[in-house]
């Protein structure tokens, strides 16, 4: 009985990797030099828009609902921001990461100037997800305070529900500004108290202020496949649906809407593994994107009491996903990447430290799983490049543009097409698939 399922395993194996291969070939050159084709009803179309200065992903579900995932913006008066360490701001340093996010959507979104949000989600309070405030920060044109980030899109882009992971308390265990929250939370070395305190109350500030303009605020409902749903055309489109995986440090069983604790309140490792995670299905399609959370220790082990290795069973296997926490050391455990086993990897950096090289052995390994990977990154550094050397040709497909995932009507077949950054007009760079969905 073991030869035969093993005999089994390779026959499949060697039928994945020889379609893969064939599919491999079917890359669409027609659209490269032009305009990324208008956004159908019926479409998904994931966006990872690439500023420099940290994650965004502007979604259009199949009726023209919009979500937006994160807005990151790294303060300019960072040390590092400015050296080889990390990304540029692109196209150029003529706006701020928000005001590029606040470009982008409007050239993208089905309404174009009179574009709105159905949603925002933030998945965790960093800066590279939802905005730092500094000396430089504009101030708002709603309240007496400053804006930058996801509070900037929303003075051009008003946002109908943001979710986050803690609205109202904010508190897991202890208030977020207090000594014990902070020192839990944060290290000293890479944490400034006054910096986050700053940026934390001016969050809460357009938050108050939002709110008398209509938004809805909401803390991530984990198990939910309501809380983030279709607004226009609902009953055009059941097998589409957006499950919240994980958030706040607890995770959905995958049954009905029960949850799990990922960790004891006296444990929680950090502010990134309280980060929110969702699966987007569309009929056979499946994306997962966890924000920040881990699966290795401080050794770079695997570790089987990670965020990681509890979520990956609810996860599943998925078509694409992001990597976690940008593809730092403590992330794509071998469990995980074994377990969600995507074909297109989409990796969201901005820093030379994005990806780890065992990191990127791990999700290129078809030891793991077997098939042609499409490994996708918004910004891959020089530094970067020079340190894995000559891995990274042998195992990207894209090192750097914006990325979107269009997943055709009912789910059944998706592409990758890659954008130019370098200039507002975001022209086709690449186009690869069109892929099966499974």
């Amino acid at each position: 009985m073991t030869c035969a399922r093993n005999f089994l395993y390779i026959i499949s194996s060697i039928l994945i990797i020889f379609s893969s291969k064939i599919i491999a070939k079917t890359i669409n050159s027609s659209l490269v030099g032009n305009d990324l084709p208008k956004w159908q009803t019926g479409y998904l179309d994931i966006h990872h828009i690439n500023t420099g200065r940290g994650d965004a992903a502007f979604i259009v579900f199949p009726d023209s609902t919009t979500l937006l995932i994160d807005a990151g913006d790294i303060s300019e008066s960072r040390p590092r921001t400015l050296t080889a360490r990390n990304a540029k701001l692109v196209p150029d340093d003529s706006k701020t990461a928000g005001e590029w996010i606040i470009d982008y959507i409007r050239q993208f979104h089905p309404k174009k100037e009179t574009a709105n949000l159905d949603y925002a989600l933030i998945t965790h309070f960093h800066e590279d997800h939802m905005r730092e405030i500094d000396e430089t920060s504009k101030r708002s044109k709603l309240g007496d305070f400053q804006v930058s980030g996801i509070t900037e899109v929303a003075e051009s882009i008003p946002i109908k529900t943001l979710i986050d992971r803690a609205y109202p308390g904010y508190s897991l265990p202890e208030s977020m500004l207090s000594e014990a929250y902070k020192k839990k939370m944060y290290s000293s070395q890479d944490f400034d108290d006054q910096s986050f305190i700053k940026t934390m109350k001016a969050y809460w500030q357009f938050i108050d202020c939002h709110k008398t303009q209509g938004m809805q605020v909401q803390r991530i409902d984990v198990g939910s496949k309501q809380q983030i749903k279709l607004k226009n055309h609902p009953n055009n489109y059941p097998a589409f649906s957006v499950a919240n995986i994980h958030g706040n440090g607890k995770a959905w069983t995958g049954w009905y809407n029960t949850t799990f604790s990922l960790f004891d309140d006296d444990k929680i490792p950090g502010e990134n593994n309280l980060s929110i995670g969702l699966r987007i299905s569309y009929g056979a399609f499946d994306y997962y994107t966890g924000g920040d959370i881990s699966g290795n220790d401080d050794y770079a082990s695997p570790n089987f009491s990670s965020e990681e290795a509890k979520v990956a069973p609810v996860i599943g296997p998925v078509d694409v996903a992001t990597l976690n926490h940008h593809g730092n050391s403590d992330s794509q455990s071998t469990f995980f990447v074994r377990t969600i086993r995507p074909k297109v990897w989409i990796q969201q950096s901005w820093s030379s430290d994005h990806p780890n090289d065992e990191v990127l052995s791990r999700i290129s390994s078809t030891s793991l799983y077997p098939g042609k990977r499409y490994i996708c990154a918004n910004n891959l550094l020089a530094a970067t490049k020079n340190v894995i050397g000559s891995k990274v040709s042998k195992a990207y497909t894209s090192t750097q543009g914006h990325i979107v995932v269009r997943v055709y009507e009912a789910g059944k077949k998706y592409q990758v097409i890659l954008l130019d950054d370098s200039t507002i007009e975001r022209k086709v760079t690449a186009v690869f698939g069109p892929f099966e969905s499974r």
